[in-house]
């Protein structure tokens, strides 16, 4: 096995960032209508190094993807 397979994935429309001088605190969860809360299913707490360097990948992969495909809306459809 390559591990992959063992990797649970989960969807994610919302995301909230928290930071100390030593960890960002990265919670991923959904957030549904009328809901006030939303819940959230996954937590990462990571040094400042790795975030900025999570940072700079997401950027590039972000310019990729709209090269390939087009602009992504600035709100959800």
């Amino acid at each position: 096995m390559n591990g992959l397979s063992e990797v649970e994935a989960r969807y994610s429309n919302h995301l909230e960032i928290g930071q100390n001088s030593f960890e960002f605190v990265l919670e991923f969860g959904q957030l549904y209508g009328e809901s006030e809360k939303a819940l959230i299913h996954t937590r990462i707490v990571t040094s400042p190094f790795y975030a900025k360097q999570f940072s700079e990948i997401l950027r590039e992969c972000l310019r990729r993807h709209e090269e390939a495909v087009g602009p992504i809306p600035d709100h959800e459809i």
